[in-house]
């Protein structure tokens, strides 16, 4: 049984190896879904990011821990025009969200590390977590334009 507007439905395993099939499927799909190139790279580099903080946080660097990763198309109606995205799911059973460290550092610091939060906020227009029933669940959605291109942010 097919879902909704379902385009990409993975189940990988907590292997960093894994990352780089990741990183290539989220860059095909933000291509041919109609993303500009610079935004094809920061929705995949927000993507990678938020998988190898599955495998690093949630599941404190286990390779063998499920994680489900499903991308559909949405329609939303945003400052009262209709807008069609793209919203990435993530779900996993590991460790619950610690909100408390949840937040990004300054980028004002200079050390390695960090700025994964800062990737994701910056290049997504949604992003959601929540945890139910043993489950957490990352929603990621980034809108086309109203003209139904990728937009790029200022400066790339």
């Amino acid at each position: 049984m097919q879902k909704r507007g379902l385009l990409l439905d993975m189940v990988l395993v907590s292997d960093p190896r894994l990352l780089c099939v990741v990183r290539a499927a989220v860059e095909r799909l933000t291509e041919v879904t109609g993303f500009s190139p610079p935004e094809c790279r920061s929705i995949t580099r927000a993507v990678d990011e938020a998988v190898a903080n599955v495998i690093r946080h949630a599941y404190g660097s286990q390779p063998d821990r499920r994680i489900d990763l499903s991308c559909k198309r949405v329609t939303a109606t945003v400052n009262g025009e209709a807008r069609e995205g793209l919203e990435i799911q993530l779900l996993d059973k590991g460790l619950p969200f610690d909100r408390s460290k949840l937040t990004a550092r300054s980028l004002d610091e200079v050390k390695p590390g960090g700025l994964g939060l800062h990737f994701i906020r910056d290049s997504m227009d949604i992003m959601e977590h929540r945890q139910v029933k043993g489950v957490n669940r990352l929603r990621l959605v980034k809108y086309l334009n109203s003209d139904g291109s990728g937009q790029e942010h200022q400066g790339e």
